[in-house]
């Protein structure tokens, strides 16, 4: 294991040794412009890293940065080779059922005040954005959480999840909708046994039933002229996603989510992420255990209770 462990450290000290090269910041701005993920001087050795294995998959295509920026660059391959790097730069580690304080505020403040809302006006639907959903944890665990409010608070209502990653590799892996243990430790049994069944090698999978609620889509943020249409959403989940952003595509992506929001929908971030010189259109409310940001009605400009 100490072995490993100096390996693994002399490895980093390499990559950002090569880091200092000027062809990686050209990259670091080529994934910048493509998708607003910035890699600062200090992170630029994850960046490196990144390259690196694209190379070792290229087929003797490119051997160096040089080479790799000309790959990246070549008109043939460009729109495949940057989606394959994106997708070695956005891989992420979630679990089911991670954030528990905000399913307790969804269960005690939110979605009574948005239900009582919603069916003023007779409308019994629910529209929810998992944006950055990774292998799929999140938007699963919204829809086992839905299910269970629809023979209670939701009951004859109807409910859809939208979603989203950049990654391709995980959008995959979460239609596939297989998890092991490690992603389900937190799941409690009862749902264990009511919404997955029984796969290969010990894991679980998610039931078709809990599927049909959700549509998984790949969508890079960063993309305006497809955010535009995500139009509808009563809540919109993006956690400990928009940390990999710059001040300047956090404003751009949170106004796109703040247009998305129908009036008094909320807006959840990370635990330890904050709307702080991003964005004052939101109203930060305190619940227990965790924050969420509201986007005041229509008519009043104030919310209700929460």
């Amino acid at each position: 294991m100490p072995g490993e462990v100096l390996k693994t450290a002399v490895l980093e000290i390499n990559e950002k040794e090569e880091g200092q090269d000027p062809v990686y910041l050209k990259i670091r701005d080529l994934v910048y412009q493509t998708c607003g993920i910035y890699h600062s001087e200090e992170k630029l050795y994850l960046l490196v890293a990144a390259c690196k294995r694209r190379m070792a998959d290229s087929g003797g295509r490119a051997n160096t940065g040089r080479e790799y920026m000309e790959l990246l660059a070549n008109t043939t391959r460009r729109e495949v080779e940057i989606r394959a790097l994106l997708n070695e730069i956005t891989i992420g580690e979630t679990c089911l059922f991670r954030s528990q304080a905000q399913l307790n505020a969804l269960h005690n403040v939110i979605l009574p005040e948005l239900a009582a809302e919603r069916s003023k006006i007779g409308l019994k639907k629910l529209k929810i954005w998992s944006a950055g959903c990774s292998t799929g944890e999140e938007p699963y665990t919204l829809a086992m959480f839905l299910m269970e409010e629809k023979e209670k608070l939701l009951k004859d209502w109807a409910f859809e999840i939208q979603a989203t990653d950049l990654n391709d590799r995980s959008v995959e892996t979460a239609r596939a909708g297989i998890y092991g243990d490690y992603a389900l430790r937190n799941t409690p049994e009862l749902y264990k046994r009511k919404y997955f069944t029984p796969d290969e090698g010990g894991k679980l999978k998610v039931r078709d039933e809990l599927k049909s609620h959700i549509l998984f889509t790949r969508l890079n943020l960063n993309d305006d002229s497809r955010m535009v249409f995500m139009k509808g959403m009563d809540l919109i989940f993006c956690c400990n996603v928009l940390i990999y952003f710059d001040m300047t595509s956090k404003r751009r992506v949170v106004q796109h989510f703040y247009a998305n929001l129908l009036p008094n929908g909320c807006f959840f971030l990370g635990q330890a992420e904050s709307l702080f010189q991003v964005n004052d259109q939101f109203r930060l409310v305190h619940l227990p255990g965790t924050t969420v940001y509201r986007k005041p009605g229509a008519e009043t400009g104030k919310v209700g209770k929460l």
